[in-house]
C-alpha cells in the first residue's frame, strides 16, 4: 500500500481550481462578481472561442493597490473577510478569496489594475500557477483580468468542455444572471470581436425588460412585499406568459443569484393553482434578508445558500406571490394606452345602445350561481352602461363557446367555460375555507349502482362527506343515493359529482383529501359545474359572467392554467384589414 504524502501545491490548486472553475461561464461569473464588490459602474466582458481561447473582463472600479498584487493570485487571500463573524454576516458577492487562485491554476492570466491615487498601474502574470513579479503597466482606475487557454494544463479537464457556441451560451447566461442583478451598473458583452450587449445603466424594470424581452415585460406584474427582515421584489409574468422550459427563471437572494429547494417549492406552490403542469413561470425576483439569518458559505460556487428559518421564508415567499398573483381578470399590467383611433374619433366602445333589461334571462345564470349576484349585477350594468369595466360590455356568443365583448381597448374573446369554472373554483375553496358550504336537497335523490368500495367509502367518510356538501346513503349492499350536493353545485351531474368525490377519498383517504388533495377536488367539481359549451346564454348572463370575472381572484386562467380571455386591441383590430396601410398612404 502506497504511504500517506502531501500533494504538490499546483496539484492542490488545479483539485480546487476543479470545484470553482468547472467551465468559462464560471470564470466569468467570479469576476464579474469580483468587479461588482469593487464598485465597478461600468464592466466590459469579451469572449473568443466560448471563452475558451480568451475571456478578458474589465472593469473601473477601486482597483488593487500594487503591494497587493502578488496577494490577488493567492489562495485563501481576500479583503472582504476577516473572521468567523464576517462570515456569519457576509455581505460581498465573493469572500473565499479562490477565485483568482483558481482560474491562475489552470490558465495563462494576467491581472492589471490600478487603484485611486497610484502613479501609474501593475501588471501581473500567472501560467499554469506559476505567479511572476508584478511590473508598471498603464491603464486608468480599475481593473482588468484577461483568461486564456482555459485547461491548456489539465488536457483530462478541458476534453469535458462542450463546443464553442455551447460554452458560449453558458457564458452569456451568466451574463444576464449579473447583469439583471445590478442594473444601476452598465454592461457590455463582445464575442469574437462583436458587441452582443450593450445594457446602460438605468432602474430594474427597464433591465428586466431588456434582458427578458418586450413579451415578458408585457405581462409582467410588480411585487414588493415586505415582512420584519424579509423583503421580495421583482418582477412575476402572469401565468398566460407561461413557458416550456425554465429559461426565464431568476432568484436573487442579497444581490446573488442562487438555486434554492425552499423557494423553488415556494414559488411553484404559488404558481400550482393557475398554470398547467406542463408549462413553466418566468420571473426575476429578489429576495433581502439580514445577512446573519442566511448562510451563503455552503458552496464553492456559491449559488447555494441555507436559511436559519426556512419554513418562515417559504411562507412568506408563496404568499407574496399568491397575493400578487390573484389579479382579477381585465387587470392591466400596466395603464393602458388608447388606441389612435379611439382617440382621434371620441367613439366610447361600450354596450350603451344596447338597451338591457335586468329582467331579460337571468334565470340561467342565477340558478347556476344560486342567486348571489346575477340579478343585482345585471340590474346594475343596466343602470350605469358608461360605468368603466376592464373587460367590457357582451356583444354576441361564438359558436356556444366564446363570448365576445368590448371595451375601450377593443375586443375581448371569452373562453365562457374556462371562466366560469374559476369562478365556481375560487367560491368553492373559500365556501370550504370558511366552513359555510350549503347543500342543495335534492327533490328525488338520484340512486345508482355502487362498487363495494364506494360504499364503504360512504360509511367511512360520512361526516367529511357533509362537510363537502354531499349527502349520500346506503340503499343496499350494492346501492347508494345522493340526496343533497352543494348548492353551487346543484346544476351538475349529482351522481357524477358524487363518484368523483368517493374515488378521491378511496384513493387518498380522508385527511389527505382535504389537505393535500384539496385543489385538485375542487377544481374536479368546478368543472363539471361550470357552463357546458353550446350552452346558448343572453347578453345579461355573458354580462354577469365578465362581472363575476373582474371580481374574482386569478380568473386570468381556469384551473389547468389555460388562459379565460384574450384581448385584441383596435391596432390589432386595424392591422388585420390593414387599416394603417389607408391611413399612411
Amino acid at each position: 500500500m502506497p504511504s500517506i504524502r502531501f500533494l504538490p501545491d499546483i496539484l492542490i490548486s488545479q483539485i480546487a481550481a476543479g470545484e470553482v472553475v468547472e467551465r468559462p461561464a464560471s470564470a466569468l461569473k467570479e469576476l464579474l462578481e469580483n468587479s461588482l464588490d469593487a464598485q465597478a459602474r461600468d464592466i466590459v466582458v469579451s469572449l473568443q472561442q466560448g471563452g475558451i481561447k480568451q475571456l478578458r473582463v474589465a472593469d473601473d472600479g477601486l482597483g488593487i493597490p500594487g503591494e497587493d498584487m502578488p496577494l490577488a493570485l493567492a489562495r485563501h487571500a481576500t479583503s472582504k473577510i476577516a473572521s468567523l463573524e464576517d462570515l456569519e454576516k457576509v455581505v460581498s458577492l465573493g469572500f473565499r478569496g479562490e477565485a483568482l487562485a483558481s482560474i491562475a491554476a489552470v490558465s495563462r492570466l494576467t491581472l492589471t489594475s490600478r487603484s485611486a491615487g497610484e502613479p501609474h498601474a501593475w501588471r501581473i502574470e500567472a501560467e499554469g500557477g506559476h505567479v511572476f513579479p508584478p511590473l508598471p503597466a498603464a491603464l486608468e482606475c480599475g481593473t482588468v483580468v484577461d483568461m486564456r487557454d482555459l485547461y491548456y494544463n489539465t488536457p483530462a479537464r478541458r476534453k469535458f468542455l462542450k463546443s464553442e457556441a455551447t460554452e458560449y451560451g453558458h457564458c452569456e447566461e451568466t451574463f444576464k444572471r449579473i447583469a439583471l442583478s445590478r442594473p444601476d451598473v452598465a454592461f457590455q458583452l463582445r464575442y469574437d470581436g462583436n458587441l452582443r450587449w450593450r445594457l446602460q445603466a438605468g432602474d430594474a424594470a427597464q433591465r428586466i425588460g431588456e434582458i427578458l424581452g418586450e413579451e415578458f415585460a408585457a405581462s409582467a406584474l410588480a411585487i414588493d412585499e415586505q415582512a420584519g427582515p424579509l423583503r421580495l421584489w421583482g418582477q412575476v409574468a402572469r401565468p398566460t406568459h407561461s413557458r416550456l422550459s425554465r429559461d426565464a427563471q431568476y432568484v436573487y437572494v442579497n444581490g446573488r443569484f442562487v438555486r434554492d429547494k425552499v423557494l423553488a417549492h415556494a414559488i411553484r406552490q404559488a404558481y400550482q393553482d393557475v398554470l398547467h403542469h406542463e408549462r413553466h413561470p418566468a420571473f426575476v425576483l429578489f429576495l433581502e434578508i439580514n445577512p446573519e439569518l442566511v448562510d451563503a458559505n455552503v458552496h464553492p460556487t456559491k449559488t447555494e445558500v441555507r436559511f436559519r428559518d426556512g419554513q418562515r421564508v417559504h411562507r412568506f415567499v408563496f404568499h407574496a406571490l399568491h397575493k400578487v398573483l390573484a389579479v382579477p381578470a381585465g387587470t392591466p399590467p400596466r395603464p393602458p394606452s388608447m388606441p389612435p383611433s379611439v382617440q382621434s374619433t371620441g367613439y366610447v366602445p361600450y354596450q350603451s345602445q344596447i338597451p338591457l333589461r335586468a329582467e331579460e334571462g337571468t334565470r340561467f345564470y342565477e340558478t347556476l350561481f344560486a342567486g348571489a349576484k346575477s340579478a343585482s349585477t345585471s340590474t346594475a350594468i343596466a343602470e350605469h352602461p358608461s360605468q368603466e369595466y376592464p373587460l367590457g360590455f357582451a356583444i354576441a356568443q361564438l359558436h356556444g363557446i366564446y363570448i365576445l365583448a368590448q371595451n375601450r381597448q377593443g375586443l375581448v374573446v371569452v373562453d365562457m367555460h374556462a371562466a366560469h369554472e374559476r369562478i365556481m373554483y375560487e367560491r368553492l375553496k373559500t365556501a370550504l375555507d370558511d366552513q359555510t358550504i350549503t347543500m342543495q336537497p335534492l327533490l328525488i335523490p338520484m340512486s345508482f349502482n355502487a362498487e363495494r368500495w364506494e360504499i364503504a367509502v360512504v360509511e367511512e367518510h360520512g361526516p367529511l362527506l357533509r362537510e363537502l356538501g354531499f349527502e349520500l346513503a346506503v340503499l343496499s349492499p350494492t346501492t347508494l343515493a345522493v340526496r343533497a350536493v352543494p348548492t353551487l353545485l346543484q346544476e351538475a351531474d349529482a351522481v357524477t359529482l358524487a363518484r368523483d368525490v368517493l374515488r378521491d377519498l378511496h384513493e387518498f383517504g380522508g385527511s389527505r383529501v382535504l389537505i393535500e388533495r384539496r385543489n385538485a377536488l375542487l377544481a374536479t367539481l368546478a368543472c363539471h359545474a361550470a357552463v357546458r359549451a353550446n350552452r346558448s346564454l343572453t347578453l345579461t348572463e355573458m354580462n354577469a359572467l365578465l362581472r363575476d370575472m373582474e371580481a374574482t381572484e386569478r380568473s386570468g386562467q381556469c384551473n389547468h392554467g389555460r388562459p379565460t380571455w384574450i384581448q385584441l386591441d383596435l391596432a390589432e383590430l386595424d392591422k388585420l384589414f390593414m387599416r394603417c396601410l389607408l391611413y399612411t398612404s
